[in-house]
């Protein structure tokens, strides 16, 4: 019998051989939710886009939804139990019936998807780095002692007071024209924010630099769509193979398999980044605390697509763990 503690195996080994499989009838009408911020919207827009190529008799509904996330702007996600707030709702509109399919950013996705759901395709990455805005200075280094940096990451925020403990990092929530909008009224001197979003919005021109995951790791997932719906529906996940990009579907499952075995959790300081050179996998993580004292990294290399993806990411954890990953992120549930 089929496993749920195992929501991203390929399609062939989640349901078999689709020789083996009776064909399934294709739906006539689907409803995608999604959040409502416009970065949110541009996402689930973009597969809508996509199935009405593929499927053009196909009716395709976009249902938009406030989630706990979106609401509570004023404390840190950290504080409110992290990134699920964004995507509760969404499966509870799945599990209702209300909605056939979920969009994600995959960044955003809680390491363990509840049972029930499945991430039925991953889509092909984009520009996986951090990218640096500030309207009047080049480069972190360049930012004067005291400056205020706003992010909302505490991956982010390790690195960087890492790297330039003389700036002062500041808490920055709400969506993409919401922080530019403060960094544009002088609250910051800077901010960090996805490039793979600004890039989505026509908005790749307000970045200043792009960090290089050398000195900011990126997040499990980030530049990557996941497309959820409910596990029993074969029917969905079938149609919605052709949206499944093969590397980058095995570099986010190997990287969310780093920070299962870690954390679980999409609040600690951990980054982990996977990517394809010449036909073969390179990862690397980090483990760090909040104010960036203490920090722990690893890599790994030689993976590839015959491989299982989560054993190639545990064994990164494993590295972690060995030179103190465990102990900086045990220490974080008692500060």
């Amino acid at each position: 019998m089929l496993s749920l503690l195992q929501p991203y195996l390929p399609y062939s080994r989640l349901l078999g051989s689709p020789r083996k499989l009776l064909p399934m009838p294709s739906p006539q009408r689907l409803i995608i939710a999604t959040r409502e911020s416009a970065l949110a919207l541009w996402q689930a827009h973009h597969i809508r886009d996509r199935l009405a190529v593929l499927h053009p008799r196909l009716e395709i509904q976009i249902l938009g939804m406030t989630t706990e996330g979106d609401q509570k702007l004023s404390t840190s996600l950290a504080k409110l139990g992290g990134k699920g707030l964004f995507v509760k709702e969404l499966e509870n509109a799945l599990a209702e019936g209300r909605a056939d399919i979920a969009v994600h950013s995959m960044k955003d996705v809680p390491m363990h998807v509840p049972p029930g759901f499945t991430i039925a395709a991953i889509t092909e990455r984009e520009d996986p780095r951090d990218a640096f805005v500030s309207n009047d200075y080049a480069s972190l280094a360049q930012l004067p002692d005291g400056a205020s940096v706003g992010t909302s990451s505490l991956r982010r925020e390790s690195q960087i007071r890492a790297r330039f403990p003389r700036l002062q990092l500041q808490a920055l929530r709400g969506n993409v024209n919401t922080r530019l909008r403060k960094l544009d009224e002088g609250h910051y001197a800077a901010i960090i924010l996805a490039a793979a979003g600004l890039n989505r919005l026509g908005l790749a021109a307000r970045i200043t630099a792009l960090l290089e995951p050398e000195e900011s790791l990126p997040a499990v997932g980030q530049g990557a769509l996941g497309i959820e719906c409910r596990s029993e529906r074969r029917d969905l996940i079938e149609l919605l193979q052709p949206f499944d990009h093969a590397q980058t579907a095995w570099c986010v499952r190997a990287e969310r398999a780093v920070s299962r075995a870690l954390a679980g959790s999409c609040v600690a300081p951990l980054g982990a980044f996977a990517y394809f050179s010449e036909g073969s996998v390179r990862m690397r993580g980090f483990v760090a605390s909040p104010d960036g004292s203490r920090m722990v990294s690893a890599e790994s290399a030689g993976g590839n697509l015959q491989q299982d993806p989560e054993a190639f990411g545990r064994a990164l954890a494993a590295q972690l763990a060995a030179r103190g990953a465990r102990e900086i992120l045990a220490s974080l549930s008692h500060d």
